[in-house]
């Protein structure tokens, strides 16, 4: 019998990531892309609307952040 796999959507909106998974100090924020955990966590399963508040989020921390502060890259 073969195994019926959901179909994967197809990806509207990028993840942030950026291959640099480290949290920051507070353990709040990835340094590489601005996320929370649960942010990370949520990212595959999250609505495209979603994922847009994700990143507004992101734009505002990054706009809040030293720019010397790792994760900064646009």
């Amino acid at each position: 019998m073969a195994v019926q796999r959901p179909e994967s959507r197809p990806v509207s909106v990028a993840s942030p990531c950026i291959n640099v998974c480290r949290m920051d100090e507070a353990g709040a924020l990835c340094v590489g892309c601005l996320r929370t955990l649960d942010e990370i966590a949520g990212w595959s399963r999250a609505s495209d609307d979603a994922r847009r508040a994700i990143l507004a989020a992101i734009d505002e921390r990054r706009a809040g952040r030293d720019p010397q502060t790792p994760g900064l890259a646009p």
